[in-house]
């Protein structure tokens, strides 16, 4: 499947920056069942700094934000062709060995509710763990409601766990504290989907991956309840959210009364788009 996507976020600073960085993590990973046909990025009010491939093999750009400048704006757009694999990345790469994804973070760290909810599924035998882990997947789709506005990006888990609701980013982040409890490592993907049912989003989309003996890492998405397919882009992995947030940084001289908008749109694209496209050049 072939995607276009389109995606711009927009910094409005309540007083004019003296010094700011931005880290973005905003460019799609060439891995399995994926493949970059084209991607640029735009900047107004900033200037690129440096380009880095991180310990995950996420592609990081840096970029300072001119001195002065209220609003910045960065712009992303390409396509990307997606094959299905059923939801399976492969074979584990980056400079982390696939131990480090055992440990627990801060945002994914286990507390009363998720330790409970591990030890009702029971304990994954050998040659189970994809058993298991469907079956952790459902169980948080049906205890955590999907609704936004009721959670930040520095929820935890066991938080979001014990309100029972939040939205893809504490789905994934439940699966992954309760899948590493149980000896499974696990890992946070932020990127795309295309939706059956529009085209302009406010928001990326994130999900989690496993590593399953014999298969390597495996997709699953908690909020739709499937493992990701031709819709799906990855575009950057971690431990947690902060290790592939596609903006983070730091500034000087604004408030925090600064303001993030965020506009994607992901469609199918086919060959007579294409064609179309070529002949108004």
């Amino acid at each position: 499947m072939k995607l276009s996507i389109r995606h711009t976020t927009r910094y409005s600073f309540n007083q004019p920056v003296v010094h700011a960085l931005q880290r973005l993590r905003l460019t799609p990973k060439a891995t399995q069942g994926q493949k970059i046909l084209d991607w640029t990025m735009t900047y107004d009010n900033a200037q690129l700094e440096l380009e880095y491939d991180d310990e995950h093999f996420n592609k990081v750009t840096l970029v300072a934000v001119d001195p002065g400048a209220s609003e910045v704006t960065i712009t992303c757009s390409g396509i990307v062709m997606t094959e299905d694999e059923g939801g399976i990345i492969g074979r584990h790469s980056g400079h982390l060995p696939l131990w480090s994804f055992l440990s627990q973070t801060k945002l994914t760290k286990p507390g009363v509710k998720l330790r409970a909810l591990v030890r009702e599924l029971g304990e994954p035998q050998d040659g189970a763990r994809l058993d298991f882990l469907h079956a952790l997947s459902a169980r948080i789709r049906e205890d955590v409601a999907y609704e936004t506005g009721t959670t930040e990006v520095t929820t935890t888990a066991e938080e979001a766990l014990a309100e029972q609701h939040g939205v893809c980013q504490d789905h994934a982040h439940i699966f992954i504290g309760a899948a590493r409890a149980a000896g499974i490592p696990a890992r946070y993907v932020s990127g795309y989907l295309m939706m059956n049912d529009r085209i302009d989003q406010e928001a990326s989309h994130a999900w989690a991956e496993a590593h399953v003996d014999g298969l390597g890492w495996v997709g699953f998405d908690i909020s739709n309840g499937i493992s990701p397919d031709p819709r799906y882009v990855r575009v950057a992995t971690g431990r947690d959210y902060r290790d592939s947030a596609p903006v983070t940084g730091i500034s000087f001289g604004s408030t925090t009364d600064d303001r993030l908008t965020v506009d994607i749109s992901v469609e199918q694209q086919h060959d007579t788009d294409t064609q179309q496209e070529q002949s108004q050049q």
